[in-house]
């Protein structure tokens, strides 16, 4: 079998879309490679370029379709919570009294002092109160009082 004109073609876009792959990872242009695969084996068996052409797109498309919703549904990480995300819905101790008017107030919470807000923007937490972390604001817990007395990870 001699090397023929379509083969350098096919091979030439393989090797682009792989390159394009290896650069973005995104799951788009290895399909299309696969194609060139298919598109170089109809080469190999003798037909001509519309069937190449139509083998590539064919098996490329399917490919696209079929396979990358799969994949990226296995190869998608997962997010680690961040410090932030971990006090969310964690109970506390009111360890300096919070009053969003004067802007003052800190929290115990895991071992850590956090300055804190209260949700209730009008109402005063005084100090020793239990309190639930319900959002994060910038670089303050944002806080509302705990229903019931006690419990939770200070």
């Amino acid at each position: 079998m001699t090397l023929t004109q379509p083969v350098y073609l096919w091979l030439i876009i393989l090797i682009v879309c792989l390159v394009a792959e290896a650069a973005t990872t995104q799951l788009i242009t290895i399909w299309f490679a696969a194609g060139c695969i298919g598109a170089l084996l109809a080469v190999t068996l003798g037909f001509g370029t519309t069937v190449q052409f139509a083998v590539f797109l064919i098996a490329s498309f399917a490919m696209l379709l079929v396979l990358r919703p799969l994949l990226r549904g296995a190869l998608r990480t997962r997010q680690d919570k961040t410090n932030a995300d971990r006090i969310l819905d964690q109970t506390a101790i009111v360890i300096e009294t919070i009053d969003n008017q004067h802007g003052t107030g800190q929290i115990r919470l895991m071992g850590q002092i956090w300055t804190a807000r209260n949700i209730e923007k009008d109402v005063m937490i005084p100090e020793g109160e239990t309190v639930v972390v319900r959002d994060i604001s910038g670089v303050k817990a944002m806080v509302e009082r705990c229903q019931t007395n006690g419990g939770g990870k200070l």
